[in-house]
């Protein structure tokens, strides 16, 4: 499919990465239209399956969709050649190697400046670039647990519980794609390049936002709270008479709009629940009634009617719940890429819809097999066949 419209195109991205962070980092590129050419090492029949899993199981498919593939043994003095020689032309690179990873090979953001200064050199590391356990290996759940998120997740007094997605990795990628893109403007500015870095712990801290505030600003430590917000009453999931449904009805105006739809009119004048801060103060007991109140009708009922309020509510979806709500299959989020392996799966699209350059309809590149674009690459520079050949054969590429 053609990227001609996509905002991206014309960049060209390197992606030393693995695992999840900096994978989710190139895709967001890569979806947009960037030339993602990812590089890996030549197959080894030795190596364990790492992290992502499967080549053609479902994570490893959604996470390296829209890129090229080339396999270069970084080790090798032509294969640094052959990496270097991309490098100059290259706009941006991501690792997310341990930190003395990238300068024993001699990729690392000074060695590449050297031969392009324009170069946007993106990295993700565990805990940073520097400081006290910055050579520590980190992956999502010690971040999850060191950034405080663990000990806010979960019921009250259950102990420490982990999100259900990898959080920190997700974010991280997230949060580096975006500092490319704003390095990529500033050159537009400075005709020069730069490092641009983050680390899982500091995503999962910047995630934490207000809940992170209640300390930094009142030193107030927030504990665990389980499907209640932790600050917002009544807002949380109730048990329906077949199901469950989440409420949010905070707010003075949305607190009795549900207690008109409820037909529980006399709750706004009880004295335990007049104010946001009394409703707060007794909470369990308030949960208590309106959790009585909910279970006498269905999920669907109470969606209905609290929707035609105005009161935020909706289903406890399971995953493929989720993906076939109406709105869900109306929004395209689940896209459709063609793969030579699997036919034709679906992967998780992009939540952003720009519309004067909207996303295409479908996965433009499926993901690529081991060095599935090792050689059109190396064409590119101007490598011959013969050329190509004599560096499979000596284990370059």
């Amino acid at each position: 499919m053609s990227d001609s419209h996509l905002p991206l195109k014309g960049i060209r991205v390197l992606d030393l990465t693995h695992a999840r962070a900096g994978p989710t980092a190139v895709r967001q590129l890569a979806d947009w239209g960037a030339d993602a050419i990812k590089i890996e090492v030549p197959a080894d029949k030795d190596a364990g399956q790492g992290l992502g899993g499967a080549r053609h199981g479902p994570d490893f498919l959604n996470l390296h969709r829209n890129k090229r593939a080339m396999t270069i043994n970084l080790k090798k003095p032509e294969g640094l050649e052959i990496f270097m020689a991309l490098a100059k032309d290259a706009d941006v690179i991501v690792e997310n190697f341990r930190a003395a990873v990238k300068h024993r090979l001699g990729v690392d953001y000074e060695s590449v400046r050297a031969v392009n200064p324009r170069i946007i050199y993106g990295s993700i590391s565990g805990f940073g670039q520097t400081g006290p356990i910055s050579l520590r290996a980190g992956v999502d759940q010690i971040a999850q647990g060191m950034g405080g998120l663990m000990s806010i997740t979960g019921l009250p007094g259950q102990g420490p519980v982990r999100v259900g997605i990898p959080i920190a990795d997700l974010t991280a990628g997230m949060y580096l794609a975006q500092g490319i893109l704003l390095a990529m403007i500033e050159r537009n500015q400075s005709g020069q390049g730069q490092w641009v870095h983050t680390s899982l712990l500091e995503a999962q801290i910047s995630m934490l936002d207000f809940q992170a505030a209640r300390w930094l600003i009142d030193q107030d430590v927030p504990g665990q709270a389980g499907n209640d917000h932790p600050t917002g009453i009544p807002m949380g999931a109730f048990k329906t008479a077949d199901g469950a449904v989440n409420i949010a009805a905070a707010s003075g105006r949305l607190w009795t709009r549900f207690l008109e739809v409820a037909g529980a009119e006399e709750l706004a004048e009880h004295p335990d629940y007049v104010s946001a801060s009394l409703r707060s103060k007794n909470r369990a007991q308030l949960n208590q009634v309106i959790g009585e109140i909910m279970a006498k009708r269905t999920s669907q009922d109470w969606i209905e009617s609290l929707s035609e309020a105005g009161v935020p509510c909706g289903p406890i979806n399971s995953i493929d719940q989720t993906f076939a709500e109406p709105q869900v299959e109306h929004l395209g989020i689940a896209q459709p890429m063609h793969h030579a392996a699997k036919g034709t799966v679906n992967v998780v699209g992009q939540p952003v819809h720009l519309e004067r350059t909207p996303q295409p309809p479908e996965i433009r590149l499926p993901t690529p097999e081991l060095s599935g674009n090792t050689d059109e690459v190396l064409a590119e520079l101007g490598y011959d066949e013969a050329r190509i050949d004599d560096l499979r054969q000596r284990g370059v590429i």
